[in-house]
């Protein structure tokens, strides 16, 4: 399978807390939140295998082992808190429904939930394709906010087709919100912007 790049800020010896990325950006885009907390907290940046150049995606488990396997060689034998932007909530619930660690909180920030059908889903595949002649894709990743551009942009270089539809066939699925254990539903939270905000995107 692919390799996720993952990134570190802060010290080791702090409560750890784990960011997962929205779609069409880099772990990196969760750095400006990081750079606030890393005095206290030990933060981790995985970026999906889908946004690493040369890597192949292969499931939403196989990231899990992955963040898995870096949180114990790292040592990390709980985390205060997960963070989780739009796709990045799916594959935090894949995360948090299986991992033996303890989770003080979880934030979701417009968790992407949606049961999206397989043809529509296929569109969007196809459709991706079509707009990026079945090169990257950095031609139609585009951002009006220059504090995120580059993350776009960073992640933009390294899609590839192909990991682009396997993470929509994998991600999008049509099943209801998967069951969590009761202490993490009573700790967990889902944050919105406006509707302006969100229309702007």
């Amino acid at each position: 399978g692919g390799t996720m790049l993952f990134e570190t800020l802060g010290d080791r010896q702090n409560p750890a807390i784990l960011f997962f990325h929205a779609m069409g950006v880099t772990g990196a885009s969760s750095k400006p939140v990081a750079q606030y907390l890393k005095d206290s907290y030990f933060c981790i940046l995985p970026t999906s295998t889908v946004y690493c150049e040369g890597q192949k995606y292969l499931s939403k488990a196989d990231e899990v082992r992955q963040i898995e396997d870096f949180l114990q060689k790292e040592n990390v034998k709980d985390l205060a808190c997960v963070v989780a932007s739009s796709i990045g909530a799916d594959l935090a619930m894949a995360f948090l429904s299986q991992t033996k660690r303890p989770v003080g909180h979880v934030f979701f920030d417009g968790g992407q939930f949606a049961r999206i059908g397989k043809a529509t889903r296929r569109y969007f595949a196809i459709k991706s394709l079509y707009l990026s002649k079945g090169g990257t894709l950095k031609k139609i990743l585009w951002c009006d906010d220059d504090a995120i551009k580059p993350y776009f942009i960073a992640a933009g270089k390294a899609l590839r087709y192909g990991n682009l539809r396997r993470q929509l066939s994998d991600s999008l699925e049509d099943k209801p919100f998967p069951p969590l254990a009761q202490e993490v539903q009573n700790n967990t939270y889902f944050a919105f912007g406006s509707a302006e905000e969100h229309y702007k995107y």
